[in-house]
């Protein structure tokens, strides 16, 4: 796996600085989809009719769920400085206050029917792992988080390649497909990270946490507005922008797999849903607003 220092991954040097602003911070806050028609040859061929294509099938009500990606899905930072919280994850929390997506689809015993195999860190190359993990389970329904880590690196050259997210995403979701060929993919967005950023900065606090190195190509010198540092914001928003594409696409290849149109990405978090020790990373508010859209996405009659 590769090493980044500049992605969210916890290290000690950071730590003890951010331990250390968050005392000085004190008490700061922060399927049923549309039948697709079979292609018709034309009235004038004389070839016989092809095999119809397989619709798509999509069931809004999954009785078990697993959840794969980084550590947004963890919980990072939501509940305690540089730890994993999974109880108020978007995705397989049990915090009430949360409401997460497994409590919403599963109810009462969601916690024995649904795992949290995401890794704080973990950038795409880690998801065939993680997804070969998930469908030892055999759930009916997978949610996928990733691409953030893959922008946030020390500098834009060393963001991961969009072919090399391609194929990492790729494999996954063949990884699955063999283990477990009937579970449902629900794959969120990467969050706007441009758009953290313009959140985050006018924090003088939270924008002095961010040099201690959280996704340096998007937020580093957070008050640097030259054209180098917009162009270096630009080129990183870009990207963002590709692995979305790459998501979208790859997913509308599989049958059972739905994404999220681009709802995380157009979701403005606010300050207050941010986490209060990095202003990176939802928080318990920013996580509840997770779930409703990915509740909302995978009940809904069609796909976004």
């Amino acid at each position: 796996m590769r090493q980044r220092s500049g992605t969210l991954r916890a290290r000690t040097g950071v730590a003890a600085a951010l331990a250390l602003a968050a005392l000085t911070a004190g008490g700061l806050a922060a399927c049923d989809l549309p039948s697709e028609t079979p292609d018709r040859p034309s009235a004038t061929s004389a070839r016989p009719s092809p095999s119809p294509s397989p619709t798509r099938h999509w069931d809004r009500t999954p009785r078990s769920l697993a959840a794969v990606g980084d550590s947004i899905t963890r919980g990072f930072d939501a509940c305690m400085v540089l730890s994993d919280c999974p109880e108020v994850s978007w995705a397989t929390g049990t915090d009430t206050s949360v409401n997460s997506l497994a409590l919403r689809l599963l109810g009462p015993g969601a916690a024995q029917r649904s795992w949290n195999l995401a890794r704080s860190g973990a950038d795409a190359s880690d998801l065939p792992e993680q997804m070969a993990r998930a469908a030892a389970h055999r759930p009916e329904l997978v949610t996928v988080m990733i691409g953030a880590n893959d922008a946030c690196a020390d500098t834009v050259d060393r963001m991961t390649p969009v072919e090399e997210f391609r194929a990492s995403f790729e494999a996954a979701m063949a990884r699955l497909r063999k283990d477990a060929p009937k579970a449902q993919v629900y794959v969120a967005s990467v969050p706007d990270l441009k758009r953290l950023w313009s959140v985050g900065r006018g924090d003088a606090l939270g924008s002095r946490i961010w040099e201690l190195g959280i996704c340096a190509t998007m937020l580093g010198d957070a008050q640097d507005v030259s054209v180098l540092a917009e162009q270096r914001r630009d080129t990183v928003q870009q990207r963002v922008v590709a692995y979305n594409g790459v998501l979208e696409d790859v997913c509308a290849k599989d049958d059972r797999c739905r994404y999220d149109g681009g709802a995380v990405f157009d979701y403005r978090f606010t300050g207050a849903q941010l986490s209060r020790w990095d202003w990176f990373h939802p928080g318990r508010e920013g996580q509840q607003r997770l779930a409703e859209i990915a509740y909302r996405n995978i009940t809904a009659a069609q796909a976004p």
